[in-house]
């Protein structure tokens, strides 16, 4: 817990189970999310994986890290999780 606490630049241990408790909360809420968003353009069990597969990892990247962003927000975590997202979505982008 002590080297998380140092990475991430954390001070308390309150603070690391707020965090925690914000990553819960968006990855439950992702999913959600992607399931009426599904429902929304028409996606069901019987489309096929052709579609699903690439529809849900284009569809969930953004969803989740848009929602850890509002939800460390709520939480009072701003500073921590635009960092967390920048520093994750940098990994995403291609090298020169």
């Amino acid at each position: 817990m002590k080297k998380l606490k140092k990475k991430w630049g954390v001070t308390s241990n309150f603070q690391m189970i707020i965090i925690f408790i914000a990553f819960s909360i968006t990855g439950s809420l992702t999913l959600i999310v992607k399931r009426y968003l599904f429902e929304l353009i028409g996606i069901t069990t019987d489309t096929s994986l052709f579609i699903i597969i690439p529809l849900y990892l284009l569809s969930i990247i953004p969803i989740y890290f848009s929602l850890l962003i509002i939800v460390g927000t709520l939480m009072g975590q701003h500073k921590f999780f635009w960092a967390f997202g920048k520093k994750s979505l940098s990994k995403f982008k291609r090298k020169k």
